[in-house]
């Protein structure tokens, strides 16, 4: 998932703050999404994710991943989903080659800075069965 020189990079120039993982059966998440349809989507998901997501023909595995990473992301923060926290104050888009980024905002963003947490990394794989997640959260001021 994460690659061996990225976390021997972030071992060397950062403190690992807290790790999470999440693994999500594509199915479970297809079915959500047939059941709640364009809500389930605008409720999870930021309008640039969901612009991401559309671009593949089945897009019910990207979809998962998004969800796994944010589930990790919220192991990362140690919060669960809860209280102020919004699906959408965990943005994941990816650049050009392919590398998934994340911003936070909101309950996430406050949380993440009480931790002394400065940046996420993850890292999601999937099938046409599951999604999978990693993720990091770094204090790059170490």
């Amino acid at each position: 998932m994460l690659t061996a020189h990225l976390i021997a990079y972030a071992i060397a120039t950062m403190r690992i703050v807290a790790q999470g993982i999440d693994l999500i059966e594509c199915e479970r998440i297809g079915q959500i999404w047939k059941r709640h349809g364009q809500r389930f989507l605008t409720r999870l998901l930021t309008d640039a994710e969901i612009r991401y997501v559309k671009r593949y023909k089945d897009a019910v595995p990207s979809v998962a991943g998004r969800f796994a990473a944010k589930e990790a992301i919220l192991k990362v923060l140690g919060t669960g989903w809860r209280g102020k926290i919004a699906w959408r104050d965990m943005e994941i888009l990816n650049d050009t080659q392919g590398q998934p980024h994340v911003t936070l905002s909101g309950e996430c963003a406050r949380i993440a800075e009480t931790l002394g947490i400065t940046r996420i990394v993850t890292s999601i794989t999937h099938t046409p069965n599951y999604a999978a997640a990693t993720t990091l959260g770094l204090d790059e001021r170490s």
